[in-house]
């Protein structure tokens, strides 16, 4: 097997992210104690992009930075994401229902149903972006990508930071940015349409990364790798049809609707990688220099939750905040068919923990696998 440059795809899905962290610890655990970073090339979409960002500012010392991100992930308290409090969150209800009684007298519409400010704080207090531009040109770095969804051009965009080698690039509705990273890139990429409100980037408002991504692996390739680990943020093959007489409720269909935006573009573009590699396959080296084929075989590893998280969200839906319980339980999220939202916004150490727990045995129940990949 070839060494290439190994890149790590971090997918969204808000506080389901925290599978990943379990994922990058088990990695730590079967690297041991080998110095340097093995993911030269680093990409992250919503939350994930929060957790490769992170990895970027510390990849001079990829154990020290998988141990932060697993403590932030194992304290999290969901105000440290959005706000919680009875006084933000019957505003907001304010607001919208203003806002829907009396849409033809107020010009300014409600922008989101919770306020992240706390998030900002947050990445403003743990971060030091110079970080990653010092890491690149130290070597300990090659790339890092955060995508984030235009709501005016309906592009997805990749900014990255990267070595001079890694050009810009466009695609069909795809478009690789290049700039210095901040917290403005993370907080549109992780702003999940309707929960958080979008941002400002240049001319453009920006959404959640996730939204119109319809080849979550691509930055990867773009910016160089030739061995790409996917790390999701829930199951790719889901149950099937099951019988159901009730309406479904407001959460369940926005749960649905979330799951569409953070799970169905990974799998398609991981089917589409696996037809090129097996055509390209067929021939040798040669055979597609001869007849110019710029396109070459990845090699791809993707690590998954053997579990349904949205069966765990429910297990720990009592340990939000009463206010925050009050209002979901409104549009049906405490519900066991509400869960799938819920899930999603469940930023509590009993979930994260769990999530973090499952993450970890998922990995080392594949040491072999992860061993080949990193070339240990």
């Amino acid at each position: 097997m070839t060494e290439g440059k190994a890149a790590l795809v971090l997918t969204g899905g808000g506080a389901r992210a925290a599978y990943q962290v379990g994922v990058l610890a088990a990695i730590r655990k079967i690297r041991g104690r080998q110095p340097g970073n093995p993911f030269p090339i680093l990409c992250g979409t919503s939350a994930g992009g929060i957790n490769a960002a992170t990895l970027a500012v510390f990849s001079s010392d990829f154990n020290a930075g998988v141990r932060k991100l697993a403590w932030i992930w194992r304290n999290f308290h969901v105000d440290q994401v959005y706000r919680a409090d009875a006084a933000a969150l019957m505003a907001t209800g304010l607001r919208w229902g203003g806002a829907l009684m009396f849409g033809w007298a107020v010009r300014q519409t409600p922008r989101s149903l919770l306020d992240n400010s706390p998030l900002r704080a947050l990445l403003e207090r743990v971060l030091d972006f110079s970080a990653i531009r010092r890491a690149i040109e130290t070597g300990h770095l090659h790339a890092v990508s955060v995508a984030a969804s235009g709501y005016s051009s309906g592009e997805n965009l990749a900014f990255f930071e990267a070595t001079p080698e890694v050009l810009p690039w466009r695609r069909a509705q795809r478009v690789g940015m290049p700039t210095r990273l901040g917290i403005e890139h993370l907080l549109a990429s992780s702003a999940i349409p309707f929960v958080f409100p979008a941002v400002k980037i240049n001319r453009e408002y920006f959404g959640d990364g996730s939204m119109r991504q319809l080849a979550p692996i691509s930055p990867a390739i773009h910016m160089g790798a030739e061995r790409i680990l996917v790390i999701g943020s829930g199951r790719l093959a889901e149950e099937g049809r099951q019988r159901t007489e009730d309406y479904p409720p407001l959460a369940q269909i926005a749960g649905h609707a979330l799951s569409s935006i953070f799970l169905d573009g990974l799998t398609v573009d991981l089917e589409r990688m696996e037809r090129i590699n097996t055509t390209l396959n067929a021939f040798t080296a040669a055979e597609r220099d001869a007849a110019g084929l710029a396109l070459r075989p990845i090699e791809t590893l993707v690590i998954s939750p053997s579990k349904r998280l949205d069966a765990i969200a429910g297990r720990h839906r009592d340990t939000l905040p009463l206010a925050l319980r009050t209002l979901l339980r409104g549009v049906g999220a405490m519900r066991r068919e509400g869960s799938t939202l819920l899930s999603y916004l469940l930023f509590e150490p009993a979930f994260t923990r769990a999530l973090m727990d499952m993450g970890f045995q998922d990995t080392l129940a594949r040491r072999d696998e992860v061993a080949a990949f990193l070339r240990l």
